[in-house]
């Protein structure tokens, strides 16, 4: 049986890493399967569909089950799915196939977070940071690999199933550390987060991140070649680059940060990304905009890690069934806001759209300042 730590805290970033790189996939592969528009969207929906059925329903599990048979499950799932991605090209068939790697997505999702925060007693915010690191890792390695190696995107596909294949073995030996969870009935649970204001708060505040990053990601190099005269390709680096600032913004966070001071970074962020991103589309700085588009990443990469630790050190007995139902804002998040933005951008332009971003940020600021005063981190106790 596997009862290392260490082995155990990898084996939950692998997870993730995967999927990073099943978020990504439809988006690095759409080129080379020859996807129409409406299709990626309807593929997205179906993906966005069952990461909510899962998350929900895994995070709560989390709390009263083995989670590392939930894991196991889950890496069967996501292994399978990935085989079956385009096999036939049957549109109705893949729009299952990516239903189910959405299942996937939301067991990793649902349960790696929970698991870390019970296994690590001290430094819970560095671990959960990390994790979320590995998302974007994933999702920066398929799309580099479908950019310079698009005839071979089956045996990437492959491949990624056989790793995650060896990830569920993995999961099926391992030996979780006993630990005391006492949770009210699931229903109860769910009565005590929604007459919750500080939950209610992280879950609008997550609604509203992910809209930005999706919107972000998805307008950020249309802009900087309409907007601001970059070229194809220097628009490209940007989005890359906006990328590694996500990433190494996770990891110093989490590096440098207490986990008693979680509350105020969250809100401290959320501030600093409203001025970034003001002057990032209303300012410009000629080549000085990369220095922007590395901040705009680095200042937004922490927060959504930072709210669910805050959540999972708030409810330490239910940390699956909080952290599940904030979760259900990821895809909400990546659908509303872009749903808008798309609408203003018709409606009126790109640059008028771009607003949304920068009070989006203002307006989880407001929110996160009035909700969180006051609130008090206890950390756990290390067990001896």
């Amino acid at each position: 049986m596997i009862r290392s730590i260490r082995t155990i805290t990898w084996s939950a970033f692998l997870a993730m890493f995967f999927l990073g790189v099943a978020n990504s996939l439809v988006g690095a592969a759409a080129k080379s399967i020859g996807l129409a528009p409406g299709q990626i969207g309807f593929l997205i929906s179906a993906m966005n569909l069952g990461f909510m059925v899962s998350v929900m329903v895994t995070g709560a599990l989390a709390d009263t089950r083995d989670k590392a048979r939930i894991l196991l499950i889950g890496s069967l799932i996501m292994a399978a799915a990935f085989l079956a991605f385009y096999v036939t090209r049957s549109f109705g068939v893949n729009l299952v196939v990516m239903f189910t790697i959405g299942i996937g997505m939301g067991a990793f999702e649902g349960v790696t977070d929970a698991l870390l925060l019970d296994i690590h007693k001290e430094r819970q915010n560095y671990y959960i940071n990390v994790n979320h690191f590995f998302v974007t890792f994933g999702s920066i390695i398929i799309a580099v690999y479908f950019l310079f190696l698009t005839v071979s995107w089956r045996l990437a596909l492959e491949l990624s199933a056989g790793l995650v294949l060896v990830l569920a073995v993995l999961f099926a030996f391992t030996h979780l550390p006993h630990v005391e969870h006492h949770p009210e009935p699931y229903l109860n649970r769910l009565r005590i987060l929604v007459r919750d204001r500080v939950v209610l708060a992280l879950f609008v505040s997550a609604v509203l991140v992910v809209g930005v990053e999706s919107g972000t990601v998805g307008i950020l190099t249309s802009f900087l070649t309409d907007m601001r005269g970059l070229a194809s390709f220097q628009a490209q680096w940007g989005l890359v680059l906006f990328l590694v600032g996500v990433g190494v913004g996770r990891l110093l966070v989490g590096y440098f940060t207490a986990d008693e001071q979680v509350a105020t970074l969250l809100i401290a962020l959320f501030g600093f990304s409203t001025v970034v991103y003001t002057a990032l589309y209303f300012v410009d700085l000629g080549s000085f905009i990369y220095g922007l588009i590395f901040l705009a990443g680095l200042g937004m990469s922490a927060l959504i890690p930072l709210m669910l630790t805050l959540a999972g050190l708030l409810y330490p007995d239910m940390a699956g069934t909080v952290l599940g139902a904030i979760k259900v804002a990821f895809p909400l998040g990546g659908i509303i806001l872009p749903f808008v933005m798309s609408l203003l951008a018709g409606r009126l332009s790109l640059t008028a759209s771009t607003i949304l971003f920068p009070l989006s940020f203002l307006a989880g600021f407001l929110l996160l300042w009035w909700v969180l005063r006051g609130v008090q981190v206890v950390k756990p106790e290390v067990a001896m």
